[in-house]
Order: C-alpha cells, then sequence, then structure tokens
C-alpha cells in the first residue's frame, strides 16, 4: 500500500516506519502524502497508540534532495501549495487525537526533527543528532518555528533556528527537544512499554487531555502557521535559496548576496 513507509498494527499499537533507508528517511512529496494517509488510517481504526521510527540509520535527514531541487523551479503558488502541505502535516502531528510516540534510531534533521519532536513523547538513542540545518542552505525553518518556540522557548529556537548547528541526544534532552535518552537496543522495546502504560489509562481521557492540550494554543498556532507558510513559499524566490541550494548539490562553499531581502 506505502512506498515509503511501512505500517504496522500489533493489538492496540501501530508502529509507523519511514522507510527509505537509502536516502536516510529523507521526505519525498510521496512520503508527505503517504505520512497522512497512515495517520489518518490510525486515528479512524481502533488503534490506541502510535510509535514512529525509521528504518536503517537514520530517523529522517529532512527534504529529500530531488524535492528540493524540484522547488527551485517551481511558481509562487506551487511553492504556497507545497508550503502549506508541509504545514498541514506538521499540525496534525502536533494536534493528533491519540498518543504518538517517536523513536529515534539516529539523525532527526530539519523537517525529521520536526516531525521527531512534535510527538508526545521522543526517545532517542545516545547518538542520535538533531537540528534545523535550513539557514546553511539558504532556506527557512518557518514552519516548524511556530512549534518550536511554543516547546522549547524563544532563546533555545532562536539559537537552534539561527545557527543551524546540530545538537546530540543529551543536549536535545536538558533543551526539552525529547523525552529520554534510551540504548540503541532498548529503543523499541522502551517505546513499547511506555505505549502499554497509555494503551492501560482511559482512552476517553487520553483523547480529551490531547484536546485540552492543544485546543488553548489551536487559533494562534493556525495564525502564525498562515504567516510561516507564506515566508517558507517567499524565501524559495531569493537569489540565496538558489544559491544555498545549488552549493549544496554541488559540494562546494556558497556565496551569499551581500543583501538582505
Amino acid at each position: 500500500m506505502f512506498e515509503t513507509l511501512t505500517l504496522e498494527f500489533t493489538g492496540q499499537l501501530a508502529t509507523l516506519t519511514l522507510n527509505r533507508p537509502e536516502k536516510r528517511n529523507a521526505i519525498s512529496s510521496r512520503m508527505l502524502s503517504e505520512l497522512q494517509s497512515a495517520l489518518e488510517e490510525i486515528e479512524n481504526g481502533h488503534t490506541r497508540v502510535a510509535i514512529i521510527t525509521g528504518a536503517g540509520k537514520a530517523f529522517c535527514a529532512g527534504m529529500d534532495l530531488e524535492m528540493l531541487s524540484a522547488i527551485a523551479t517551481q511558481s509562487a503558488t506551487e511553492n504556497m501549495e507545497d508550503s502549506r502541505r508541509m504545514a498541514k502535516l506538521f499540525r496534525r502531528v502536533w494536534s493528533f487525537s491519540k498518543p504518538l510516540i517517536a523513536a529515534v534510531n539516529g539523525a532527526a534533521l530539519a523537517g525529521g526533527c520536526g516531525l521527531a519532536t512534535l510527538c508526545d513523547f521522543t526517545l532517542a538513542v545516545p547518538e542520535a543528532k538533531f537540528g534545523y540545518t535550513e539557514v546553511k542552505i539558504g532556506f527557512l525553518p518557518a514552519i516548524v518555528s511556530v512549534f518550536l518556540t511554543r516547546q522549547i522557548g524563544d532563546k533555545h529556537a532562536r539559537d537552534l533556528l539561527l545557527t543551524g548547528r546540530l545538537v546530540d541526544a543529551a543536549e536535545a534532552l536538558k533543551l526539552g527537544l525529547i523525552s529520554e535518552i534510551v540504548p540503541r537496543e532498548r529503543l523499541i522495546d522502551r517505546a513499547r512499554e511506555l505505549a502499554n502504560v497509555l494503551i492501560a489509562a482511559s482512552p476517553v481521557s487520553l483523547t480529551r487531555a490531547k484536546r485540552l492540550l492543544t485546543s488553548a494554543a489551536a487559533a494562534s498556532v493556525d495564525q502564525d502557521l498562515e504567516r510561516a507558510i507564506l515566508e517558507n513559499a517567499r524565501i524559495r524566490c531569493t537569489a540565496d535559496f538558489r544559491e544555498g541550494l545549488a552549493s549544496f548539490l554541488e559540494k562546494r562553499k556558497p556565496v551569499w548576496s551581500t543583501d538582505a531581502e
């Protein structure tokens, strides 16, 4: 059914695995669509809890290179539609009606970092790396900024988003990006243990608790997302984005424009 991920059901637990290990589970247009479909299937079924993890050595390396390359040729309308699709996915994960557990088995970068850290619980192996590297290629972590500032505070968010630096699991735990560090050989077992704790709780209580946690912020989140979608689309038309993308694909140092746009 799916090309870029797998979805397995065991009793009341669903396990969604990003399954492009040869691409470090990078997000493609197909994966965006399939993630939405998988989340809908989980939400509409009898599943009580879902685990999201990655195949291979990475959790998710961010946007696929082919998807990035395609952006350079898209129209303004296409860029807006593309930005809105990404925002819709992050908004869906943030407000999902059932508990989500991210089992981060390796690098979680850019959009992959957003996917991992927007889950209710984020478990990570010690060697996992996290970061929003968009500024290094002339891009903008606009959509994730809406959630990140609320999650870890303005000062820490500025640090991560403006420097584009990577943090290890220990620092991610300190910042509040993740919930727990787990040895690699225990990662999935620990995620299942946590899932069983959640499954044992009242499903009505969990659903209403999640609704309560998101409803108060929903209006301001949606308002901020509209601005972020616009900025995400706009930066794709800049010279720095074109240069950053070209230098990244050509594996060379970028030559940035002298004036801010």
